[in-house]
């Protein structure tokens, strides 16, 4: 059996298929620990299917042997990532399931940091790894913001839908997929969102507090998305983008 797969499956596709097993395994065991309803199920399967996928499509189409040292890390995130969706699906309930859910979520945004480090110090970098890497990070950031709406209100809303919105504007706007120049207040500006929403998540701080935080986190993200559509537009007439053009460091 497991030959006969090997003859049919290569690296790559191996490693997607330990992907998909080990996301079962955890979501099974969510569901014997603190138990998982068939929303957190639907919803957590869903992801898991359309990131893999869309990984094995895009993997193929540039020639992807194997993941790498980078992609696998990223690829472990992922199925973190999948089991918060589950959790925010399901409702969380406090007590045990918001701490499993903030400790998953930091293992999630800890690992973000180490396949960077993994691609560098590997030499393994790639289009396909950052696209994947920047993909995980925006569905994390969607669920947590989802997450933390259901206590603080409906606007935290807008610091997951952005990215996407952003998207949608570029399918309209081609000027707006143009590669953006590497920055270090974009990326510090992404990663404190998830920071901000895991400790607003965890409720460790008083409410007021906790509303303050989460709007400075979506006035620095409006101001990044900003400042990159304003520099987009400035240079829209030098990019000769075509319709199909596609930003890898865009948001």
């Amino acid at each position: 059996m497991n030959t006969q797969l090997e003859r049919h499956l290569s690296p790559f596709g191996m490693e997607l298929a330990a992907g998909a097993a080990v996301q079962l395994a955890l979501l099974v065991s969510l569901g014997v620990s603190v138990g998982l309803g068939p929303l957190g199920w639907l919803a957590a399967t869903t992801y898991a299917a359309g990131l893999l996928i869309i990984l094995a499509v895009a993997g193929r189409r540039a020639g992807t042997r194997a993941l790498g040292p980078a992609n696998r890390v990223t690829l472990a995130r992922a199925t973190l990532v999948g089991c918060v969706t589950a959790l925010v699906a399901d409702g969380i309930g406090g007590g045990p399931r918001t701490a499993l859910l903030v400790a998953l979520a930091t293992v999630a945004l800890i690992l973000d940091a180490v396949d960077g480090y993994a691609a560098r110090r590997t030499g393994s970098s790639s289009p396909l790894g950052a696209r994947f890497d920047m993909e995980v990070d925006a569905f994390l950031i969607l669920v947590l913001s989802v997450f933390v709406a259901t206590s603080l209100g409906i606007w935290v809303l807008a610091i997951g839908a952005m990215r996407y919105v952003f998207v949608a504007a570029a399918w309209i706007m081609p000027w707006l997929r143009a590669p953006l120049p590497p920055s270090f207040a974009r990326k510090a500006v992404a990663a404190l969102q998830g920071i901000i929403l895991v400790i607003a998540g965890a409720g460790i701080a008083a409410r007021p507090a906790t509303v303050v935080a989460v709007a400075v986190a979506l006035a620095l993200l409006l101001w990044s998305f900003g400042r990159d559509v304003a520099w987009l537009w400035r240079t829209r007439k030098r990019t000769g983008l075509s319709p199909r053009t596609r930003s890898i460091d865009s948001k």
